[in-house]
């Protein structure tokens, strides 16, 4: 380890880079997970594929709108869209 750099220092740096990917990786979990659905079942839950895939790009670039869109994504649309693709629509 270089001198003047304690296990500590690296540890929290490692901690706080850990934290700071989270937002990335959720976002970038939101647009794959979009990506990957058929359009199809898109059409079936009545929800546009291509403004939710672009909502979630563009929040990545503010960290708390890209949480923000991802969490709605993740919690309600995804859902939606997974049903739609299983067969199941409501009526």
């Amino acid at each position: 380890m270089p001198s003047g750099v304690s296990t500590w220092d690296l540890l929290g740096a490692v901690v706080t880079t850990a934290l700071f990917c989270i937002p990335i990786v959720i976002s970038g979990w939101a647009f794959l997970d979009a990506a990957r659905r058929p359009s199809w079942a898109w059409a079936l839950a009545e929800r546009n594929q291509a403004a939710w895939m672009a909502m979630v790009a563009v929040g990545v670039v503010t960290v708390i709108g890209g949480l923000i869109v991802s969490g709605v994504y993740l919690l309600r649309i995804r859902p939606e869209v997974a049903a739609a693709e299983d067969g199941r629509v409501a009526g």
